[in-house]
């Protein structure tokens, strides 16, 4: 398994571009047998699905209206004061490892990351790329009652689209739903897998 650190992200030095694709640049070459993409990540798994013969998305940032652009901006920069005690007042349900891990990441984030990626990437929109991927796609949407990126109308619009692309909701869970309900979000990527050959 490998879990790359994008760049002003982790481990990984600041960066002067923020564009998407500097970010997918950031994946190490293929191919894969599976690959995995949350949030940001998701996006960036599209762009490189062609190293890939399977595909997960964990509610994608696919697309971003330019009107919400200053909220979620916002959001993103508030993040950055995050503590172990404010997570976990806000995220009670979450596992205490994930508390940790959530703080630690946010804490390893170029300051001017939230705000450059959307300044590098006026026009977010992998709609077209995703429509056109190749590799079976399982995408797991968060709950909209909840909250989710992934906009009920575009993730029907992509499977009505693309036979490969299956979009399923993870009932309760927000934006991240393999820590907001992480024995469904396992059980709806086990059911997606093919089976074990023994």
């Amino acid at each position: 398994m490998t879990a790359p650190e994008l760049r002003g992200h982790g481990g990984s030095p600041a960066a002067d571009s923020y564009r998407l694709e500097d970010y997918a640049a950031d994946i190490p070459d293929g191919p894969w047998d599976l690959m995995i993409g949350h949030s940001l990540g998701g996006a960036i798994a599209v762009l490189r699905a062609a190293e890939t013969t399977r595909l997960i998305l964990l509610d994608p940032v696919l697309e971003v209206d330019a009107a919400e652009v200053a909220a979620i901006r916002a959001d993103q920069l508030a993040e950055l004061d995050l503590t172990l005690e404010s997570i976990r007042a806000a995220k009670p349900h979450w596992h205490p490892r994930d508390h940790e891990l959530k703080v630690q990441a946010v804490q390893q984030v170029d300051p001017k990351a939230p705000v450059q990626s959307f300044d590098d990437n006026p026009t977010w929109n992998l709609v077209a790329e995703t429509t056109a991927l190749a590799v079976p796609t399982l995408i797991l949407g968060g709950d909209h009652a909840v909250y989710s990126m992934l906009a009920t109308a575009t993730a029907e619009r992509l499977t009505a689209a693309n036979p490969l692309i299956e979009y399923r909701v993870v009932t309760g869970a927000g934006h991240s739903p393999h820590r907001d309900r992480p024995e469904e979000t396992i059980a709806a990527i086990l059911s997606f897998l093919p089976a074990a050959v023994d």
